[in-house]
């Protein structure tokens, strides 16, 4: 039984004929003049190719029409009189974006990203519409198996065509998803984190700036109907009001997690004439007491550990010795001197005292007693990577109360443990997993613009960005100012999910990180309507505009109706007055007491 082609041309469908082609980019001369209010810009056009099997596919990216005067046809009655009339020209320019044969070997009806031949003059082009363009996008995903479609909408060219995605692509080799503000990011994240909960073991870690993708752990039924099951499970880094009582969803990080440099970054005077000298006393230091810790239990680990390990040791401890380098005295012929490190480490030791005293460190300085016990790591990264059957693989991550100074650090030490924990497992025995960077851009910074904090978090995620792929570690970088966020990172992206961006420096970065022949694609990004998205990268055949689906569950993140608002709400006084009592404690409302 013969397979009929998807596409099938007819004269009606002809549009006209190649007139240039320059790289990746063709002209058309059209000779249909009706068919010229329907080839719109982001419409599909066929060209003949080198064989009747092949059609080279382009998206349509200018439409023109111009006049011109020539000299009209002579009238029987006035052979002698010459008029002109005025004719139109009419053109399309397209970008060519992919190859589809009828035949291709033993496999039929086929698309390929990439053009195989260049058009030749004179070919005949046609438009894709009607039945033509459903059978088309329907081919798009049609080669994905069940275990590889995401589903994300569906087609703005087609909507009765599922814009369907490869799952795998689009994980393994990093995605981003860039937007202004109110464009869909959040309606976006949550829908591609449903999509993976319907995988039976999916492993995703979401950076929760704001606290908006709660709902997704604790849905709330909507009005009259009932509440959509949690599709995953809420963790909070410690805030001041959870350092007594911690709840069983916070996380702590504590100090000795930090590596040297993570942890001078934050400690470290570097203009300081004696930053040299505290730097090597809180090394050698900090090795001494991970020693002690190890103790004669673990030989093994002992032989071969560093000063970066990640081995608790207390921190009074470490003031202790550094407080007694900075007031002993050395021993002179005549009698005391000053000694070797005396006052040279006062000023290290009051910034450490400073972090360690503050509450809104406390998820760092002031861990649980049970964060200093040598197994705490073990399960603490097990319950995030490994959290066992029945429990939710999607873990989101709340980092709303974390100090904005140190948020670079802390997302920084966060995402390169478990890194870590990934690079030194057995190979086979590895579990991929993906970080979903929520605002990037507040830790992720362009490098020439971060201090010495934030440059610790670039460094971790630049690596990842560079080699996670090859550990299973991917990232879903989102951001509502692309142009803010470390280009290593966004360049190291191979999908795109790219909603409204009105800002043109925002435009220019997206542009530098797409090919040059999908600049016209580009072109129409503030007019994308909410919930529109350009889909293009490794995951998808076809660059193409789509219409996002509504998450089942939506995150806490709806754009607040101002105007209706004030005609109806009265500001409540009372809320402000509770609002400013959750601000002194710092510590929202059933999170615990300080």
């Amino acid at each position: 039984m013969s397979i009929a082609p998807v596409l099938s041309f007819d004269d009606a469908c002809k549009l006209g004929k190649v007139a240039s082609v320059d790289t990746s980019r063709v002209l058309i001369a059209v000779e249909n003049a009706t068919l010229l209010p329907r080839a719109a810009v982001g419409s599909l056009v066929a060209l003949q190719g080198a064989t009747a099997q092949e059609y080279l596919i382009g998206i349509t990216e200018r439409v023109t029409r111009q006049l011109r005067e020539q000299t009209a046809q002579p009238d029987p009655m006035s052979p002698t009189t010459l008029e002109t009339e005025i004719v139109p020209d009419d053109a399309l320019r397209v970008t060519l974006v992919g190859t589809y044969r009828t035949v291709d070997g033993t496999v039929r009806n086929r698309f390929k990203r990439g053009a195989d031949s260049f058009p030749q003059i004179d070919r005949e082009c046609f438009l894709i519409e009607g039945g033509n363009l459903q059978r088309f996008m329907g081919l798009l995903g049609k080669e994905l198996d069940e275990t590889q479609r995401l589903e994300l909408g569906t087609f703005v060219l087609d909507q009765s065509a599922a814009a369907i995605a490869n799952g795998d692509r689009f994980f393994q080799r990093h995605a981003s998803i860039l937007g202004s503000t109110g464009s869909g990011k959040s309606w976006c994240v949550s829908l591609i984190l449903e999509r993976a909960n319907a995988r039976q073991h999916a492993n995703i870690i979401v950076f929760d700036m704001h606290g908006e993708y709660s709902s997704l752990a604790n849905p709330t039924a909507p009005q009259g109907g009932t509440s959509p099951s949690a599709i995953a499970s809420q963790y909070k880094i410690a805030g001041p009001g959870d350092l007594d009582s911690p709840p069983a969803n916070a996380l702590f990080l504590p100090y000795w997690l930090l590596n040297r440099e993570e942890m001078l970054s934050m400690i470290l005077d570097r203009s300081d004439q004696n930053a040299p000298n505290q730097a090597s006393r809180f090394t050698m230091h900090v090795r001494a007491l991970k020693e002690v810790t190890l103790g004669t239990s673990h030989d093994d680990v002992k032989a071969t550990f560093t000063v970066d390990s990640p081995i608790p040791y207390k921190l009074n401890d470490l003031l202790t010795r550094l407080e007694t380098d900075d007031t002993t005295k050395g021993v002179g012929k005549s009698g005391p001197v000053k000694g070797e490190w005396e006052g040279r480490l006062t000023r290290f030791i009051s910034r450490l005292q400073a972090k360690a005293e503050d509450r809104r460190y406390g998820f760092m300085f002031k861990p649980p007693d049970t964060a200093l016990q040598y197994d705490w790591l073990a399960k603490q990264i097990s319950s995030l990577l490994a959290p066992g059957s029945g429990k939710h693989g999607i873990k989101i991550v709340d980092f709303s109360e974390v100090p904005s100074d140190v948020l670079p650090v802390v997302t920084g030490v966060f995402a390169r443990l478990l890194y870590d924990v990934q690079f030194w497992m057995e190979p086979e025995k590895r579990t991929p997993f993906a970080f979903v960077c929520d605002e990037a851009h507040l830790y992720l910074p362009v490098k020439e613009d971060a201090d010495a904090v934030e440059k610790q978090a670039l460094y971790c995620f630049e690596r990842i960005a560079k080699e996670g792929r090859k550990y299973g570690v991917s990232l879903l970088v989102v951001s509502q100012r692309p142009s803010d966020v470390s280009r290593t990172i966004l360049s190291q992206c191979n999908n795109f999910l790219i909603l409204r961006l009105t800002n043109d420096r925002d435009q220019n970065v997206v542009r530098r990180l797409m090919p040059d022949s999908l600049a016209g694609v580009l072109d129409g990004l503030p007019l994308l309507d909410t919930g529109e998205a350009l889909l293009l990268g490794d995951a998808i055949l076809l660059p193409a505009r789509i219409r996002l689906n509504r998450p089942t569950i939506e995150p806490l993140s709806q754009t607040r109706e101002f105007w209706k608002e004030w005609g109806e709400r009265e500001p409540d006084a009372a809320a402000v007055e509770a609002a400013i009592e959750t601000l002194r404690r710092q510590a929202r409302a059933g999170t615990g007491s300080t």
